[in-house]
């Protein structure tokens, strides 16, 4: 995190959209842990909601884009022989393609909430050669999703973010991503049930 504060009290948005972009890529990032510290700092400045906001976003989707880019132009190889550097373990990998596998498009949504995920999910959809513009929704919503959280709860809890982060780190986590995925089943049921409903009042 010294780094991490260096470049950004040097560099400001620039940097923070190039640690976010690196991050998602595989470059060892504390991606979480700097979205909640600059969400702290948008309380009373330097930096301002909105802007981070918008930096963050545009810093994960070019991290998925580029990931996704490379998994489709050179696939699997390229994991076996860097993975490692970059903490993607064989291991890793083959759990992430059984989870790929298992809830597609899915997996991209939520893959930013489980450790070791949102940096293989992307390679793996270049590699399955996803349909790009389901590719852009799963990564745009996730990441939206993603930066909203934790820069939201960097905001609110301002001074006292490291006992933030410490509480994500061992066990905020988990508890962040069953209540997303049980807000994602409840407003797919709901839409279902509005649309059938909207369909049964249209039929004489």
């Amino acid at each position: 995190m010294q780094t991490v504060m260096w470049a950004l009290s040097n560099y400001g948005y620039i940097a923070l959209f190039m640690l976010l972009a690196l991050g998602i890529i595989g470059i060892p990032v504390p991606d979480e842990t700097l979205m909640v510290f600059v969400g702290s700092l948008t309380v009373n400045g330097p930096f301002q909601y909105a802007p981070a906001f918008a930096v963050c976003l545009a810093g994960s989707m070019t991290g998925m884009f580029i990931s996704y880019i490379v998994g489709r132009r050179v696939g699997k190889p390229l994991l076996d022989r860097y993975g490692k550097k970059l903490k993607l373990t064989p291991k890793r990998v083959e759990r992430t393609e059984r989870w790929f596998q298992k809830y597609g498009s899915w997996s991209i949504v939520f893959g930013y909430f489980v450790p070791g995920l949102r940096h293989l999910t992307c390679y793996l959809a270049g590699m399955s050669r996803m349909k790009w513009t389901t590719y852009l929704f799963a990564a745009g919503s996730g990441a939206l999703l993603w930066v909203a959280t934790f820069l939201t709860i960097g905001h609110i809890v301002g001074n006292h973010w490291r006992d933030a982060v410490r509480w994500l780190h061992s066990k905020g986590n988990p508890i962040l991503f069953g209540g997303l995925l049980v807000l994602a089943v409840g407003g797919t049921i709901t839409y279902f049930i509005i649309r059938y409903r909207m369909r049964t009042n249209k039929t004489p």
